[in-house]
């Protein structure tokens, strides 16, 4: 926008905005794009910390003539969360709930609220918003009111749109009232105070007066219609409700600042039936029937193209196990006020159609836990489908359409049709049937000029294909800049035309949003990639094998679907979870990373690996590897940041962290012949401050402590008979990382108990080894490669007789598994070693001799699971292991402990460690019982839980183990059996700071009196 006086609006913004205001290219770049094909460099970003500020940013904005965009969670599909506007994102502070009133079912909220949040807020009135998108852990209401959104519950509930009471909204000339249902009566009353209020209605009423038949006929009757403008709530019939016809506007027309929901009862009993079909279309034809049968709460579809993807990426396999025999699958689900109510529902349409429950293609299910598991099946289809393993990147453009339901059948057959013409191979196709919405996403060619010629055909052909069956573009995501220009297509020119002058009489000056569902930008404009779009191909340090050796199709994993952006469940992203910034979630850091490499000549960022903007959005990246699992589409961001970081520093000083943590294993080496001295000087008053500032280390932590004697002088220490053979099944390498063998030597020690309990024989390297894991995580990855290459050569006996190697660290153990296979794909001992390494819980469960048991060790424990393990080697071994030993686990699922290894050490990282740590873990320990063990295989997680604030000490699973050979265990606080060394007392602390003091005082008086004597000789005569 070359005419807005940008510099100027931004001093304005922040005189007269209680809020953060950022025109920095990396806020820019963090909100370039959404999760559609679209991409915009925004003006500015503005963060309100009220609803207040918010209409403040409106009002500044319109004094300059600036575009205007509100976004929510940003996970729009259509384009409509992006735009060369200033963006107000109100997802970080206006999240309230407003009011609640439970015997009317309603509440007020604010836009920034996610709708899963707001549902735990409503749990205790037993009341849910009813609409669930698939996003439903990070989307917002004022986006879900924008979009008119759905997803599977709008079966039973409708759409928002259906669920909307009344809006609080501003106009961008700054009208700001209240709307909903308007009686004749109401409507003359307003006409007769006058202003700019009296002028919207009065021109609504004029617009549906002249325009009421081709609104009749024109909007099709069909549960999914969310296209254009809702130009049909005005009917008279309908109660002229503006609020309703201001819903799924996205952003057009108004700003929403507050809204009135009508909420339904949480659902006591559910059930859920899952029907076998041969394929898709056959399914489809079926849904009219079991319809005509029953009233699900949801009536969902899955293909078994995307039960292939599944298989093959290895996602969701315990969803697909539960599934019965077919191709495709309906999945239907009733509510009831009892058990007996919603199974009978599932039996009643089972008899109805002629299947019983035990039918090979039937699956019935009313046990919860159960239900979920399928249905996460289909909640999961957009990830799934994004990334393929046949490496054909797939993109929305016609993700959404909706038919009739009884039209269903026939309509997925035109489709099909038509993907085969455009040689689209062939697509998943999966929806919310019972309602004809079908959900797809298509290789379409988007980097090329014929393939953008054939996407734009193709979309116009689909348009026709679902018009032709009296269906929608869109039934759920909105048209945005995918749809917009195909609105002509399915309402006809006069009802388009009223859609314009809707905008006109609300945004005369088209600076709301602008470029969507009116006036629209081309459907083949402003994409992110293009026939013109060129990135760099940068070399790298990582091979990126699973990304065509790509670092650029790394970075592209991102689709923006968002689940980094979700509250609590999983692991990703603990940095999002503790500041709510959009650039410190994954799906931010992807987009900076995409802008980093160019490709664009607007691009947001423009100085490559030396971009500080970047390495500012990756230096709270807590590095856990959350994303490589929890996002569907498996972005790993702490590979990128490693690699970033490689390049950003190469030739320049790095922070001093970097040397005192990254190199953290060599000065293990070199405090071992004197732990105890070490000890004292690292918390000896005054000079342990100096370091922790002279090595980046933030002043809040405790140094760990060496132990008086690594777990390498005890083995060496301990007699054996004469070196284990390699080859022998029995024989096992016990990995001895640099955490366990210097600081939690006890932990090693106890899982040479339990293994030789177990039947083996255990190895250790005599020679110095290293996974490289401090080097990576803090870039240094040449480094890395050396120590890596070196381990191997220590390591190449046993790769070579296939020794298994059990990794006591789950961030040690993950790097063999993941890292050094990236670092070094090519080389075939890194293949060996990624093969051979286990954990030790996946070694005595899968390989232990048939006969043994683990010592039985009755007692509840409360279990956090290391983010690399969750991410990289999974937990089901440790699980099993423990239901073996007799422990009632409660493994947490609260994400990330917060401390990270290096990063909650850092100077300038403490806040947000000890934020994501207090987000769930700190509390549930805290609230852990006295007498339960606390487990955390991990040391940064014993370690955070230790320095934070909890009151216990958390043991290794070996330790457990080990403790469990020697008897019972003691009723409180079992923990105080595991040997930890001690830190230094309080005289030794004291000595060490006199005497480096007076050694330093020694060492002034040598210098100064060597110096004397030397001027002394000089002026001698």
């Amino acid at each position: 926008m070359s005419s807005v006086d940008v510099a100027g609006l931004e001093v304005a913004l922040r005189e007269a905005v209680d809020g953060e205001v950022r025109f920095d290219a990396g806020s820019k770049g963090a909100y370039v794009t959404d999760g559609s094909n679209y991409r915009q460099v925004p003006i500015g970003v503005v963060v309100p910390r009220s609803v207040e500020a918010g209409a403040q940013a409106v009002e500044v904005c319109a004094r300059f003539g600036a575009p205007v965009l509100s976004r929510g969670g940003g996970t729009s599909l259509a384009g409509q969360t992006t735009n060369a506007a200033v963006v107000i994102d109100w997802t970080k502070y206006c999240h309230a709930v407003v009011s609640v009133d439970p015997d009317a079912r309603t509440c007020v909220v604010e836009p920034g609220i996610v709708l899963d949040e707001l549902n735990r807020r409503l749990s205790d009135h037993r009341l849910q918003f009813g609409p669930k998108p698939s996003t439903h852990s990070h989307c917002a209401l004022g986006g879900m009111i924008g979009n008119n959104s759905c997803g599977a519950s709008a079966q039973a509930y409708g759409k928002t749109v259906d669920n909307v009471r009344r809006l609080e909204i501003l106009t961008y000339d700054g009208l700001r009232t209240w709307v909903g249902p308007t009686s004749e009566a109401e409507r003359t009353r307003i006409a007769a105070e006058g202003g700019r209020r009296a002028e919207l209605y009065a021109g609504l009423d004029r617009i549906v007066a002249e325009y009421l038949g081709d609104i009749r006929r024109g909007f099709p009757k069909i549960p999914r219609r969310v296209s254009g403008y809702n130009l049909d709530s005005l009917l008279p019939e309908n109660g002229f409700d503006v609020a309703k016809a201001l819903v799924g506007s996205e952003g057009t027309l108004v700003t929403v600042l507050r809204a009135e929901l009508d909420l339904v009862p949480v659902p006591p009993y559910q059930s859920l039936l899952v029907l076998g079909y041969d394929d898709i279309c056959a399914a489809a034809d079926d849904v009219p029937r079991l319809l005509e049968h029953c009233s699900p709460s949801q009536l969902e579809a899955l293909d078994g193209r995307m039960a292939q993807l599944m298989r093959e990426e290895g996602a969701y396999l315990g969803s697909l196990r539960v599934l019965p025999a077919g191709d495709s699958w309906l999945m239907v689900q009733f509510s009831g006020d009892s058990q007996e109510e919603a199974d009978a529902r599932a039996h009643a349409l089972l008899d109805a159609v002629g299947r019983h429950e035990h039918d090979e293609d039937v699956a019935f299910s009313d046990d919860p836990e159960r239900e979920q598991k399928m249905l996460k099946a289909r909640e999961a289809g957009l990830g799934v489908t994004a990334r393929p393993p046949d490496d054909r990147e797939t993109w929305e453009g016609w993700e959404d359409s909706a038919v009739p339901p009884e039209r269903l059948g026939d309509y997925l057959r035109g489709l099909k049709a038509l993907f085969e013409e455009f040689d689209y191979d062939h697509p998943s196709v999966y929806g919310h049937f019972g309602q004809g919405c079908v959900h797809t996403r298509i290789p379409f060619a988007l980097k090329t000029a014929g393939g953008v010629a054939d996407f734009r055909r193709f979309v116009e052909r689909a348009a026709d294909l679902v018009t032709s069956y009296g269906g929608s573009l869109s039934g759920e995501h909105g048209d945005g800049q995918s749809r917009g220009e195909l609105l002509t297509r399915m309402f006809g020119e006069r009802l388009v035309t009223a859609f314009g002058e809707v905008k006109r009489l609300f945004d005369p000056d088209n600076r709301m949003n602008p470029g969507k569902v009116v006036d629209p930008n081309p459907v083949d404009g402003q994409l992110r990639l293009g026939p013109t779009w060129r990135p760099a191909t940068p070399a790298t340090h990582f091979q990126y094998p699973e990304d065509e050796h790509s670092f650029t199709r790394a970075v592209m994993r991102c689709v923006g679907v968002g689940n980094c952006r979700s509250h609590s469940g999983g692991v990703m992203c603990p940095s999002f979870r503790a500041t709510r910034e959009e650039e410190h979630s994954t799906r931010g850091r992807a987009r900076l990373l995409f802008e980093m490499l160019g490709g664009h000549q607007d691009s947001a960022i423009t100085d490559g690996w030396r971009s500080t903007e970047v390495k500012d959005a990756l230096d709270l990246c807590l590095a856990c590897k959350g994303c490589k699992s929890d996002c569907p589409v498996n972005v790993d961001m702490a590979t990128y940041k490693a690699e970033f970081l490689s390049h950003h520093y190469e030739g320049r000083l790095r922070p001093a962290a970097h040397y005192s943590m990254g190199w953290l294993p060599l000065w293990a080496r070199f405090a071992r012949p004197s732990p105890a001295l070490v000890n004292a000087v690292l918390r000896a008053p005054g000079l342990a401050g100096l370091g922790k500032r002279l090595a980046g280390v933030a002043p809040e932590r405790q140094a760990p402590v060496f132990a008086p004697r690594s777990f390498l002088r005890w083995w060496r220490k301990r007699a054996t008979v004469g070196e284990p053979d390699p080859g022998d099944p029995r024989t096992v390498v016990l990995w001895p990382d640099t955490f366990t063998s210097h600081f939690h030597p006890s932990i090693a020690v106890s899982a040479v108990r339990v293994l030789e309990d177990a039947g083996f024989t255990v190895v250790v390297p005599e020679e110095p080894v290293c996974c490289g894991l401090t080097w990576i995580s803090t870039g240094q990855l040449g480094m890395a490669e050396r120590v890596l290459r070196r381990t191997l050569r220590v390591l190449r006996p046993y790769l070579e007789a296939g020794t298994p190697i059990i990794g006591l660290e789950p961030s040690c153990t993950a790097v063999f598994r993941s890292d050094a296979v990236e670092l070094l794909s090519a080389d075939q001992d890194v293949k060996r070693l990624a093969g051979q390494v286990r954990t030790f819980a996946e070694q005595l469960v899968h390989h232990a001799p048939e006969g043994w048991r683990p010592p039985h060790v009755a007692r509840t424990a409360l279990v956090q699971t290391h983010c690399h393990q969750h991410a990289i080697m999974k937990f089901d071994a440790d699980r099993e292991l423990m239901r073996r030993a007799g422990l009632d686990a409660d493994v947490l699922d609260e994400g990330c402990c917060g401390l990270a290894g290096n990063f909650g050490f850092e100077r300038d990282h403490y806040d947000v460690s000890v934020a994501v740590g207090e987000h769930g873990v700190l509390p549930a320990v805290r609230a852990a019982a006295p007498d339960s063990l606390v487990l955390a295989d991990g040391f940064s997680c014993r370690t955070q839980i230790e320095q934070g604030g909890t009151g216990r000490r958390a043991l290794h699973l070996a330790e457990v183990l080990a403790l469990g050979l020697d008897g019972n265990l003691p009723d409180r606080r079992p923990e105080r059996l595991a040997q930890r060394p001690d830190p230094p007392s309080r005289a030794a602390r004291y000595a060490a700071t006199v005497g480096l003091t007076a050694a330093a005082a020694l060492t002034t008086a040598a210098v100064t009196a060597a110096g004397r004597g030397v001027l002394r000789r000089r002026h001698a005569p």
